[in-house]
């Protein structure tokens, strides 16, 4: 008789998106269960790119020092041309300011970045199973019974839901029978994780811009591998060994003082760009590239991941703790606008091939909100500053006992957050878990009005934060506030 491990959320994949998945539902006490059938932590830097607002979502999750010492900022590009070598910088990059304390999109190689995320979830008591695959599942009213392939045999996961982080072939996706639209966008890809000679670690080197030969070495931060990238042809067999990829880089450079000694991991792909029909199915959920994918232009493959999983994890858990499972709607409804404007930003960048503009405003991931969401409580009447929706800034405040902090260290953590602006402490919703409240003016000052100026607050005024640092509204009417409070599963004693 094969025993049955009963647990809260069965996690499918252990990438990016799952490993955030399971920090943020082991935080906040969820049992859960995560799973891969790859017989080890993937060993590639892929997703290389960390932008500003996943560098937000990681300082809340107690990881962002780790992951900067593990990465560093992105190199110089230096491009070869027949006028001889051109630098520039990668992007377009802003100071940082008091509302907006993460600026530069970082470099972590993948695997290093996982890493860090494994290390997290090992310090919250929950590590991921390889070698244990997903072969079946059935889901019900109550919950999912899903059927697993491990190195001990089969072994059976009763869970209350399901949720497949386990790439672009989905098998949860796929077992669903949930469609994925999209294109294939006519561009084939290598890239490979080498260790070069020939070439200076200062520099991210790029050869035939905008042409069938390109080519591309960039240093790895925190390492010592170089990134390559090459567009290649559908039609023939690429030799990804340091001799081929040695040939390759002759061949398209002119240079014969660039040499692979060896490889690390290297990949042959074809570009897309696909959403999934729908994020959910009764039980069952998808998340990362489970649901979309898109090409690597931009850098957003996974920030826009770890960011489904960081917006579904907190719903989970409060449906779980006896919130009203409407909650749970509110996912696609707020996440699959984001992956079709991701889609859209990323093949525009790759057919326009304008990579400054793709370390830009516009992929920092800052300007992301959900004011359509049925989760922001707009006020018709507020017409300035911070809106239900929107991400909520940082700030500097002091607290009453005299030493200095900030409104994202406030809020970090699985609660929610309700600031009040000068406001009647008296008319403040009760105490009570999973709720913070603090008054500017009462435990905690204004350092310098940044508070007042970024929210474009007035004294009696109160904003409600959820969970993942989005402002679900501004109000002078704090009893709006409680039964809010009371949809989403934070209930007064």
């Amino acid at each position: 008789m094969v025993d049955v491990v009963e647990t809260g959320v069965l996690i499918s994949g252990a990438g990016a998106a799952g490993l955030t998945s399971g920090i943020d539902l082991a935080r906040r006490g969820v049992p859960l269960v995560l799973v891969d059938k790859a017989p080890h932590p993937f060993i590639g830097s892929r997703g290389k790119g960390i932008q500003p607002r996943s560098q937000e979502v990681f300082e809340d999750l107690g990881v962002i020092d780790r992951v900067v010492a593990a990465g560093g900022e992105y190199p110089p590009q230096r491009a070869y041309t027949d006028n001889g070598p051109v630098d520039s910088p990668v992007g377009e990059l802003s100071p940082a300011t008091t509302a907006e304390p993460y600026q530069i999109p970082l470099m972590v190689p993948q695997f290093r970045t996982e890493r860090v995320l494994r290390d997290r979830l090992a310090e919250l008591g929950q590590a991921p199973r390889y070698r244990h695959e997903l072969v079946g599942f059935e889901a019900d009213g109550d919950g999912v019974t899903a059927r697993l392939a491990t190195p001990g045999g089969e072994r059976i996961v009763r869970a209350a839901y399901l949720v497949g982080t386990d790439g672009g072939a989905s098998f949860v996706r796929k077992s669903l029978g949930i469609g994925f639209e999209g294109r294939t966008l006519g561009v084939r890809a290598i890239v490979a994780d080498v260790y070069a000679e020939g070439v200076s670690a200062a520099f991210w080197h790029r050869w035939g811009e905008n042409t069938s030969a390109q080519v591309s070495l960039c240093p790895l931060r925190g390492t010592e591998m170089f990134q390559l990238q090459a567009p290649v042809p559908f039609d023939v067999d690429v030799d990804l060994s340091a001799a081929g990829l040695t040939a390759l880089l002759r061949e398209r450079t002119g240079r014969d003082d660039v040499t692979v000694r060896s490889v690390s991991w290297a990949s042959a792909f074809a570009m897309n760009a696909r959403i999934a029909d729908t994020y959910r199915r009764g039980r069952v959920f998808l998340a990362g590239d489970a649901a979309h994918v898109h090409p690597p232009t931009g850098g957003q493959g996974l920030n826009t991941s770890l960011q489904d999983a960081y917006n579904l994890g907190w719903k989970l858990a409060a449906v779980l703790g006896g919130a009203d499972e409407s909650l749970l709607a509110t996912y696609e409804q707020e996440r699959r606008p984001v992956a079709e404007e991701v889609l859209n930003l990323s093949t525009r960048l790759l057919r326009e091939d304008r990579r400054r503009m793709s370390r830009g405003r516009e992929s920092s991931q800052l300007d992301l909100g959900y004011s359509r969401s049925s989760l922001a409580l707009a006020d018709p009447d507020r017409d300035k500053g911070v809106l239900a929706g929107d991400r909520a800034p940082d700030a500097p405040v002091t607290g009453a006992g005299g030493p200095p902090t900030r409104l994202f260290t406030l809020f970090q953590g699985p609660h929610w957050t309700l600031l009040g602006y000068e406001a009647d402490p008296g008319s403040a919703p009760t105490a009570r878990a999973g709720l913070h409240v603090h008054l500017v003016g009462g435990d905690i000052r204004d350092t310098g009005d940044h508070v007042r100026d970024t929210y474009g607050l007035e004294p009696g005024q109160w904003v409600l934060v959820r969970p993942d640092g989005y402002v679900a509204t501004v109000t002078r009417d704090v009893s709006s506030v409680e039964p809010y409070l009371q949809r989403v599963g934070v209930s007064a004693p």
